[in-house]
């Protein structure tokens, strides 16, 4: 566990900087731009988990640490441990085809579960439909939204490799207040179970799928009840 900081063949530093699930407000953009100035910085790249990358001397570090920090960004995490959130657009006044504001809850998560120690690499998809944009079927926890405040969650993927893993349905249906539950569930059962540097997709397969089912009374509790059918109401009101 530790920061997303990379010693490149050049000898330079490949630093990675984390946004709110890489939404940056322009005064965060200038100040980006005025520190990339400042320290020299050989280039920027944008990455598939919506951080970005800053190549400097190593010497540099301290600064680029503290000058991104006084921008309210950080130094990303990296190893043994809970990543970035990846999340859409997810709302209303961003995309035509969301169906929640998922933005909101993809903050909350990052918020709270961001390096929280695990065995190895966990990342955290986060999309506003069906269509998947930051790939959540391929995550180790995938929030996926059905309708206003509906989730379901996918966990177990494996993305960025060569031998991707689409994850598998773990709850449907459930608020927000569920994925957060269940999110922590899931987190303690890997911590309980894994072997040592062992992938969610990997400890699955080996411990079962049972252990990471969340308990019925608390999926229940996540979940909307059913409505009486007109025909039960019915049977219920003549018999009083």
């Amino acid at each position: 566990m530790g920061d997303a900081i990379f010693l490149q063949k050049s000898g330079i530093l490949g630093v990675g900087i984390v946004a709110q699930c890489g939404f940056l407000t322009p005064q965060q953009l200038m100040g980006l731009a005025r520190l990339a100035q400042e320290l020299e910085c050989k280039a920027c790249k944008l990455t598939t988990r919506q951080t970005l990358i800053f190549l400097i001397p190593e010497e540099k570090l301290p600064v680029l640490r503290e000058g991104v920090e006084s921008l309210g960004l950080r130094v990303g995490v990296f190893g043994e441990t809970v990543r970035n959130v990846k999340a859409c657009a997810g709302s209303s006044e961003l995309c035509q085809r969301s169906l929640s504001d998922v933005f909101a809850l993809a903050g909350i998560l990052q918020d709270r579960f961001m390096n929280r120690p695990v065995p190895n690499d966990f990342k955290i998809s986060v999309a506003g439909c069906h269509r998947g944009c930051t790939e959540p079927f391929c995550a180790d926890f995938g929030v996926v939204a059905t309708g206003e405040d509906s989730f379901s969650i996918y966990i177990g993927g494996r993305g960025a490799s060569r031998k991707p893993i689409h994850g598998r349905l773990l709850a449907e249906k459930v608020n927000g207040e569920g994925v957060l539950a269940i999110l922590e569930h899931v987190l303690v059962r890997y911590n309980e179970l894994a072997q040592p540097k062992e992938r969610l997709c990997h400890t699955i397969q080996r411990a079962g799928w049972e252990p990471f089912e969340p308990p019925a009374d608390m999926l229940a509790s996540f979940q909307p009840q059913e409505e009486e059918s007109d025909f039960l109401h019915f049977l219920n009101q003549t018999t009083r």
